[in-house]
């Protein structure tokens, strides 16, 4: 490795190390991103509160709760760390360091990628043990299901540092608790998207939740392929959320 891309990755190591453990050690984030993903799917895959379409309410609720852990990890834990952070003047002194704004953000979107990789190694193997099956399509459903989560994080991570980047931190806390309640209910992760009345389906299928979890619940619960609705809403958050964050965040 040269000099000059040592110089680079060093830093962003660093960086990255210190934002894994503070993620790690603050307790309202393991709750929110491993702990109630987890009680979730327990206990609607044990306790016949929703009707799934499927053959095993696991089968429904490992993709949903996925999806929901994404949510929760790209969109409420980043947008209310950041936006403390931001607060606090946190970013303000860390981008005017050595270390900069691009591998901050870097560091970051490292840190999400390896929680969502975390929360999988925890959730698929409670859902297997719960009868979830892969699906027919078997190793096929998983370069689907990657790029979707990919595309999720892109499009949650825009929204959490939209809100981040532009309200008061007790504003965009509750601003981010709202939102994650509402797309969670919108979303098809724990409702069906069926149970909804038809104008208000129409409405939640243009929403990233929806979008991700349709592909989840194609490529890791029935092994089929991924709507091509939901590539396109997912590929056009993941584009206009992270622009519109890039356009209006406050780094103070």
């Amino acid at each position: 490795m040269s000099t000059t891309a040592a110089g680079v990755l060093r830093p962003l190591g660093a960086q990255t190390g210190a934002e894994i453990y503070m993620t790690l050690r603050r307790g309202e984030t393991l709750l929110l991103t491993l702990g109630i993903p987890v009680v979730f799917l327990l206990f609607f895959s044990k306790v016949s509160v929703v009707s799934t379409p499927t053959s095993t309410p696991a089968q429904f609720f490992v993709p949903g709760i996925l999806s929901l852990g994404v949510m929760s990890t790209a969109m409420v834990s980043l947008g209310i760390a950041t936006g403390f952070e931001r607060g606090y003047g946190v970013l303000k002194r860390l981008g005017s360091t050595p270390l900069g704004r691009p591998r901050l953000l870097g560091a970051k979107i490292v840190t999400i990628v390896a929680v969502e990789l975390l929360q999988a190694a925890i959730l698929l193997p409670v859902g297997l043990a719960l009868g979830w099956n892969p699906g027919g399509a078997g190793a096929a459903a998983v370069p689907a299901a990657v790029g979707a989560i990919l595309l999720g994080t892109a499009a949650f991570a825009g929204i959490g540092l939209f809100m981040a980047g532009t309200l008061r931190a007790e504003v965009n806390l509750a601003a981010a608790n709202g939102l994650y309640l509402i797309l969670l209910l919108l979303g098809g992760m724990i409702v069906p998207i069926t149970k909804l009345p038809s104008g208000l389906a129409s409405f939640a299928k243009l929403l990233p939740a929806e979008a991700l979890s349709a592909a989840l619940h194609a490529s890791l619960g029935g092994g089929g392929p991924v709507p091509v609705e939901a590539w396109a809403v997912l590929a056009v958050w993941a584009v206009a959320a992270p622009l519109a964050a890039a356009l209006t965040f406050r780094w103070e």
